[in-house]
């Protein structure tokens, strides 16, 4: 099972294809921005430049950093033609934050793909690992790192 030592700035490696140039935003940033309640928009994210957007990867996750994270994306987008990055309620109790239950999307995802997964590895996964499969397996995404992401999270 995974167990990350810094999941606030781990990327994985079905991302490798764009760490670096950063041109799409990776699940631990985006995990920050549903922490923080800030919704950050593809064209926010490639306006800013590459430093800043190794700093929000770099971006620690504890609570205060988290607050702290907020105010910097809106004074970063602020003077963007999109306009400033929009504020959402910051996540609680999602699904990737609750150990006791495996959520139904990643348990379907999990068998159409021949994987077992069990509620013993759900609750062992980082936090990271977690969210990155519920945002894999929602209805609607397409799934095309799925099984690079179980492959690499049940290890």
């Amino acid at each position: 099972m995974s167990s990350r030592c810094d999941s606030a700035s781990h990327c994985f490696a079905f991302e490798q294809d764009f760490i670096g140039n950063w041109r799409c935003i990776p699940l631990c940033v985006r995990r920050k921005l549903d922490l923080c309640g800030v919704k950050l928009k593809l064209n926010h994210w490639l306006q800013l430049s590459k430093d800043q957007r190794q700093t929000l990867v770099d971006w620690p996750d504890g609570a205060d950093a988290i607050e702290q994270l907020r105010q910097h994306l809106r004074d970063c987008t602020s003077a963007m033609a999109d306009g400033m990055a929009k504020d959402l309620p910051p996540v609680s109790g999602a699904p990737w934050q609750q150990l006791a239950e495996l959520p139904a999307a990643v348990q379907e995802a999990a068998t159409a793909r021949g994987v077992l997964m069990t509620l013993e590895q759900w609750a062992q996964l980082s936090e990271l690992d977690r969210f990155a499969l519920c945002k894999l397996a929602r209805p609607g995404h397409d799934h095309h790192n799925l099984e690079a992401a179980f492959s690499e999270v049940l290890v």
